[in-house]
């Protein structure tokens, strides 16, 4: 897949607004990171737990469309994670999905967020239904 092409479609989207970028997408595994900043922290400074939310929903189903058909969708059916530590305003957080499951009608992924110096932030376990468009 070409990275260009994916962070091109981005502007003018929630993707874009939180300044996500992808960094790696391939059907096992995709990659992006997002800056912790006045669009994406807390009062407080630290990254919104709903952005990491955002983030893994978001590689997770890059991840699940690379893996569907060309008559195929895919919509995010459910999103599940735990935040287990911080990252700081001016840091810039790194998203990894990979599939746990890549069956006909769903996808179940899994998500870990890092901060810069490789420190676990958030697991996130995100689940996509597959739809044969019509």
């Amino acid at each position: 897949i070409i990275l260009k092409q994916l962070n091109a479609n981005t502007p003018n989207s929630l993707i874009g607004n939180l300044g996500i970028e992808y960094t790696y997408a391939a059907q096992e595994r995709v990659e992006a990171i997002m800056p912790v900043d006045k669009r994406t922290r807390q009062p407080f400074g630290i990254l919104h737990g709903g952005a990491s939310l955002a983030l893994a929903e978001t590689i997770a189903g890059i991840g699940s469309m690379l893996n569907c058909k060309p008559d195929e969708f895919i919509v995010g059916m459910q999103v599940s994670g735990n935040h287990v530590s911080s990252a700081h305003e001016g840091d810039t957080v790194r998203g990894i999905a990979t599939p746990i499951h890549v069956g006909r009608s769903s996808h179940v992924w899994n998500v870990d967020i890092f901060t810069s110096t490789d420190k676990l932030v958030s697991s996130i376990r995100v689940i996509n239904t597959v739809i044969k468009r019509k």
